[in-house]
């Protein structure tokens, strides 16, 4: 089955700090993005990558590309126009891939650069049996529901927090954002606009050190991890 990647990085969030997006934000000498670019050419070079981008950050990130590193100019990637919400990006970034049965797509947050190639393999299988996978790690800490002013405890066992990428046979994803797009923002994810067309999805293990990031301290973590890897 033919691959691709659209990696989401259509996002203006400022909480990370700093005067461009975090997106475009350097980790260790290059941008957060292109680490994501980097796990998924390395997993497979054969695989497709379509990096979503704000327009109006085009030209910032011709410059930030302009400053990589020859080898990683040599991969192979198409950029794409992003949408007004994050289901729009993904939507777009869909734009040139094919509706069949024999392509899988993995869409991935930008802001996760620690994800590693053993992750996106173990997606790639999972989507190859079950046609619409997601990733999903045990919760640690104690969990409560905010119920009637107050809150509640509930049994941490029955949750996990979800992950990307998100992995799906092209069509299944395809057909899911044309049916839903007008209700975009009912879904926190991809997986739940699938889960909306009737579709099961199923998980695969995910990895603790997939961090997003979010906020300034992120990104000291995230450096940290990637040097243990690097």
């Amino acid at each position: 089955m033919r691959k691709y990647a659209v990696i989401v990085a259509g996002g203006e969030g400022r909480r990370a700090g700093g005067d461009l997006p975090k997106q475009f934000r350097k980790l260790l000498g290059i941008p957060l993005l292109w680490w994501s670019v980097r796990a998924f050419h390395t997993e497979d070079p054969s695989t497709e990558i379509a990096i979503v981008i704000h327009p109006g950050f085009f030209d910032d990130w011709d410059l930030l590309y302009a400053e990589l590193p020859e080898e990683d100019r040599r991969i192979p990637v198409r950029i794409v126009c992003g949408g007004a919400t994050r289901f729009h990006s993904v939507t777009n970034g869909m734009t040139e891939i094919p509706a069949s049965e024999d392509a899988m797509v993995a869409v991935h947050d930008a802001a996760r650069p620690m994800v590693s190639p053993g992750l996106i393999a173990r997606g790639w299988e999972t989507c190859r049996r079950h046609a619409a996978a997601v990733p999903a790690v045990p919760v640690t800490d104690s969990l409560r529901r905010l119920e009637g002013g107050g809150s509640v405890a509930v049994p941490r066992p029955e949750f996990v927090t979800v992950q990307t990428p998100q992995v799906f046979r092209a069509d299944i994803l395809k057909n899911a954002c044309a049916q839903t797009e007008r209700d975009d923002a009912l879904f926190s994810d991809d997986a739940s606009a699938v889960e909306a067309t009737g579709r099961r999805v199923a998980l695969f293990e995910g990895d603790p050190e997939n961090i997003k990031v979010t906020r300034p301290f992120d990104f000291d973590i995230a450096a940290l991890l990637l040097k243990k890897t690097h």
